[in-house]
């Protein structure tokens, strides 16, 4: 009863009544609420866990005197003492921790400590009759009077706690699921990446994926067109029917015609059969053109029917060919200026660049360089049955600021070549090929640096990813991330992000 309580047991109460009715981010007030009960009354350390409302695993939420990241602590139902509470919904108290095994000390807080001169209280959060979380805090058993009185005051406090904990589980329980809806809407895909420019990327495939649209992909070469239009194909509804790829800058340009859309016998010399066309052999399926900017004019004629008629006659023929195939292109040509010189019918040109996507050089995806040349060492390493396991600094500094002017494919080589060359677990620098030791002329000055402003990059990257998840603020974001929120306010500053942007706008 709250008459029981002492006068500074109910001014703790009230303070914790201020601190969760003044507006601010849930969180925090969690946190406040523990600053409170150390301040007020003593608590040496203190945790508030949130009970997932489909498992009922309660993980840590706060903590307070507790060296740890409270995200990666949790406890299943019936799993230690607070796992007890959050499944029975019954208070435990003990009054000297020494002897009690069911106490687990995940957070490693007391490892260091005579556990006989600590008390631990632990009880349940209620809302709507329901557990929605956990308290629990220890004091120094020789501050502990009456271990009944102590665990009356922690449900008091408990209960006020009651709306804010429940709220803090629906939030947790949304973004759970915010996050299972975003890997599951990852379009299934080899292309390996982190940065924005490539998750960039994988949106619009997800975007296209499972339509009929033309699509046209552009990039250096090397950076994988490949890989996205194998994408597109694999992530739509014609995945089960053939993916026909062509390079037109293979064929010269008295075959491409006959290979694309066929041939009848006799139509040309050495024309000893009939022969279908890859269109033909794409029905119901996708064909690939890579290096589309390389079509003959009489190809892109051609082409340019299909696209809009879906029919074609092969080389030779008068007979009509229709076709229901999705029609995936590539090039690393500039194909406005291709369109300006005459050498590409500007009425193609606009056919195939419906939805372009872009696939930046390996020398913007700084923080996929690493990643990739991990992915490669490991192939590699399997396939000529060596045992490199790793990369060291030296050859990673060399790597990280190289300019990748033949991009993914590149770095493939060279790790290919370095994995070959090595003799132990990992790749050095004299592994690496003499080019990769070389700047090219002119960059001399321009390459310095290079290294800080990738990672500098990849650090704003996280920054703002962080700030988005927990609206702006600026302590959370610094929690996820494992730092100070005074690093967290230098970073901000200093790469020139708003948070303020990130903040949920009141619905009118």
């Amino acid at each position: 009863m709250a008459e029981n309580f002492s006068y500074l047991e109910l001014r703790a109460l009230h303070e914790v009544a201020r601190v969760i009715s003044r507006p601010g981010e849930l969180k925090d007030q969690l946190q406040q609420t523990l600053d409170v009960l150390s301040s007020w009354l003593g608590m040496e350390r203190g945790m508030i866990s949130v009970l997932d409302l489909q498992t009922g695993e309660a993980w840590l939420d706060v903590a307070r005197g507790v060296d740890v990241e409270v995200d990666k602590i949790s406890y299943q139902p019936g799993e230690g003492i607070t796992g007890k509470v959050a499944q029975t919904g019954r208070p435990m108290a003990i009054a000297n921790l020494k002897n009690e095994t069911h106490f687990l000390d995940r957070t490693g807080a007391r490892k260091n400590l005579n556990r006989a001169e600590l008390a631990f209280l632990c009880v349940p959060i209620f809302y709507q009759n329901r557990v929605v979380g956990v308290l629990s805090t220890d004091k120094l058993a020789h501050r502990v009077e009456d271990l009944d009185r102590e665990v009356k005051f922690l449900e008091a406090a408990a209960e006020l706690l009651g709306k804010v904990v429940h709220v803090r589980a629906v939030e947790e329980e949304n973004r759970r699921l915010r996050r299972m809806l975003a890997e599951a809407r990852r379009p299934i895909t080899n292309i390996i990446g982190r940065s924005k420019v490539v998750q960039e990327v994988l949106r619009l495939i997800d975007q296209v994926a499972d339509t009929n649209t033309t699509v046209l992909i552009r990039g250096e070469t090397g950076t994988g067109k490949e890989l996205v239009a194998r994408a597109l194909h694999e992530n739509s509804r014609r995945r089960k029917f053939p993916l026909v790829q062509v390079n037109c800058a293979a064929m010269p340009d008295t075959l491409l015609e006959s290979e694309l859309f066929g041939h009848e016998k006799g139509a040309f010399t050495g024309a000893v059969t009939r022969r279908r066309g890859r269109f033909e052999e794409a029905q119901g399926g996708t064909i690939f053109l890579d290096e589309v900017g390389e079509l003959s004019p009489i190809a892109q004629a051609k082409l340019l029917r299909v696209l809009q008629e879906r029919e074609f006659q092969p080389l030779g023929s008068s007979r009509t060919v229709k076709v229901d195939v999705r029609v995936i292109t590539a090039t690393n040509k500039d194909l406005e200026k291709e369109v300006a010189l005459g050498t590409v019918r500007s009425d193609l040109y606009y056919r195939l660049n419906v939805f372009p996507i872009f696939l930046p050089p390996l020398r913007e995806r700084g923080p996929d360089i690493l990643l990739l040349a991990d992915h490669f060492v490991l192939k590699y390493a399997r396939e000529f049955s060596k045992e490199v396991a790793r990369i060291s600094t030296s050859a990673i500094d060399m790597l990280m600021s190289y300019h990748w002017p033949g991009n993914v494919r590149e770095l493939e080589n060279c790790i290919e070549r370095a994995v070959l060359l090595a003799n132990g677990e990992a790749i050095e620098a004299w592994h690496l090929p003499p080019t990769l030791q070389m700047k090219p002329a002119g960059t001399q000055n321009v390459s310095r640096g290079k290294l800080e402003a990738l990672v500098g990059a990849f650090e704003r990257d996280l920054i703002t990813d962080a700030l988005k998840d927990v609206r702006g603020n600026q302590s959370q974001a610094a929690r996820l991330l494992g730092t100070t929120k005074r690093i967290m306010q230098y970073k901000v500053t200093k790469y020139g992000i708003d948070p303020r942007r990130f903040r949920v706008k009141p619905q009118e």
